[in-house]
C-alpha cells in the first residue's frame, strides 16, 4: 500500500471547483489501481476537506505528512491555498502536485506545477480579445493574490495594443452575491468596455454573470474573459447565462481527442452520465498518473528519488501530450480559447498549434511572441 494525501476543498466558496478536482485525483486513482497498482502496491487516497480556508490547508498537509505519513499531496485550488501548503512541504521535505492555473512568479523544489503558467492562457486570450473585440478592458477579479497578480498581467498585455486602455478595476470578497456586483455593473455600465476580464473565483463566478445577464448586456458586443470560469462555473449558473463567454484554458470538456473520450468513459463509467469535467478536473487527473509513472521508475516516493523519474516526464494527457519541465517544475500544455456554446460546452475557436513551454516568470511577454500564435478554428 502507498498512502498519497488528497487536499482539496469539496465546500465553501471553493467547493464545486475543489470537488471536482478531488473527482479528477480519485478517477486516477481508481484508474491506476484497477491496472494493477504500482508494482502490485495499492495506491490508498488519505483525503481531508480544508472547506476553502487557507489556514486549515496548513494544519490538514502538517496532518497528511506528520501523522498520516504520506510524502506526495496532491492539492489546492486557490493560491492562498498553495502558499500555506508550501512552507510545510519545503519543511518536511514533501511534494505537492499543484493541479491550478495560477499567478506565475514561483519556483518551489517541492511544488509540481501542472496548471497553467501566465504565458498559456493570460498571453493568448489578451491576444484574442484585442483582435476581436478591442483593447479596452474593465477588470474585475475576487480579493485575493491571484485575481490583483492575474489582472495586473492582463493589463500590461492590453496595453500594449494601440487604443489599449484599463478602464476600470474591481475587487469582490469571496463569496460575493449578486448584490456585491451592483457597482462593478454599474462600472461597465458607465464606461463601456470592449470586453471584461473576470478574475472572479468559486460561487461568486455565478453570481457575476447572472448580474451580468440581468443588467442587459450582450455577449456579443461585450463579452466575458476568464482564466477561471469552467464548466463547473457554467453548471453553476446555468447555460443560457454562460453563452457567448470567452475561456482560455489548456482543456475543455468538448475536445474530440482519443485520450479524452478514454476519460470521459473512465469518468462515467465510476461516477455517472452526469459527472462532467473542467481544466482542473483534468490536470488534477493526468498529474496523478504521471505520478505513478514516476513511481513505477524510481520504486520510491522519496522526494529524492522520485524527482528525478519526473522531471522531463510526458504523458498522453486529455488536452494532448504534456511534460514537466526539468528547469522549472512547470509543465508544457497546450493553450486554447473557448467560447461558451450554451449547453455548459465550449467551442474551441482557437488552438496552439503545438505544446507551450512554461514560462511563469514571463521572460517574454510580447504579445506578437511566437508562442502566443494559434490557430483559428472559428471566428
Amino acid at each position: 500500500m502507498i498512502k498519497v494525501g488528497v487536499l482539496f476543498s469539496t465546500t465553501g466558496v471553493t467547493g464545486a471547483i475543489g470537488a471536482s478536482q478531488r473527482l479528477g485525483t480519485e478517477l486516477a486513482i481508481a484508474e491506476i489501481n484497477e491496472a494493477g497498482g504500482i508494482d502490485g502496491r495499492e495506491l490508498v487516497a488519505v483525503c481531508h476537506d480544508p472547506r476553502s480556508n487557507p489556514a486549515r490547508y496548513a494544519q490538514l498537509a502538517e496532518q497528511l505528512v506528520a501523522q498520516d505519513g504520506v510524502n506526495v499531496i496532491f492539492g489546492c485550488y486557490m493560491s492562498s491555498s498553495r502558499i500555506a501548503v508550501i512552507p510545510v512541504v519545503e519543511r518536511w521535505n514533501r511534494l505537492l502536485f499543484y493541479p491550478t492555473l495560477y499567478e506565475g512568479f514561483e519556483y518551489s523544489r517541492n511544488v509540481i506545477y501542472t496548471g497553467a503558467a501566465p504565458n498559456q492562457n493570460s498571453m493568448q486570450l489578451a491576444d484574442y480579445m484585442t483582435t476581436h473585440h478591442g483593447p479596452r478592458v474593465y477588470l474585475v477579479g475576487s480579493d485575493y493574490i491571484y485575481p490583483y497578480e492575474s489582472n495586473r498581467i492582463m493589463a500590461d498585455l492590453v496595453l500594449q495594443r494601440p487604443g489599449g486602455a484599463r478602464v476600470g478595476e474591481r475587487y469582490v470578497r469571496l463569496g460575493a452575491s449578486e448584490a456585491d456586483f451592483r457597482v462593478v455593473i454599474d462600472e461597465i455600465r458607465a464606461t463601456q468596455p470592449d470586453f471584461i476580464f473576470s478574475t472572479v473565483v468559486g460561487d461568486a463566478t455565478a453570481a457575476f454573470y447572472r448580474a451580468y445577464a440581468e443588467a442587459g448586456f450582450d455577449p456579443a458586443r461585450m463579452p466575458i474573459a476568464s482564466l477561471t470560469t469552467s464548466e463547473a462555473e457554467a453548471r453553476q449558473m446555468g447555460a443560457d447565462v454562460a453563452r457567448g463567454h470567452y475561456t482560455a484554458a489548456p482543456y475543455f470538456q468538448s475536445l474530440d481527442t482519443p485520450a479524452n473520450q478514454r476519460a470521459l468513459a473512465s469518468l462515467r463509467r465510476h461516477h455517472g452520465a452526469d459527472a462532467t469535467a473542467n481544466l482542473c478536473w483534468e490536470a488534477a487527473y493526468f498529474q496523478v498518473h504521471m505520478y505513478a509513472q514516476a513511481l513505477r521508475r524510481a520504486g520510491s516516493d522519496q522526494i529524492d528519488a522520485l524527482l528525478p523519474a519526473l522531471l522531463g516526464s510526458s504523458f498522453e494527457a486529455p488536452q494532448g501530450t504534456v511534460r514537466i519541465d526539468p528547469g522549472n517544475h512547470h509543465t508544457w500544455l497546450h493553450p486554447r480559447i473557448g467560447r461558451q456554446r450554451g449547453d455548459g460546452e465550449f467551442a474551441v475557436v482557437r488552438a496552439s498549434p503545438a505544446a507551450v513551454a512554461p514560462d511563469p516568470y514571463l521572460v517574454n511577454h510580447i504579445l506578437g511572441d511566437w508562442t502566443v500564435k494559434m490557430t483559428e478554428l472559428e471566428p
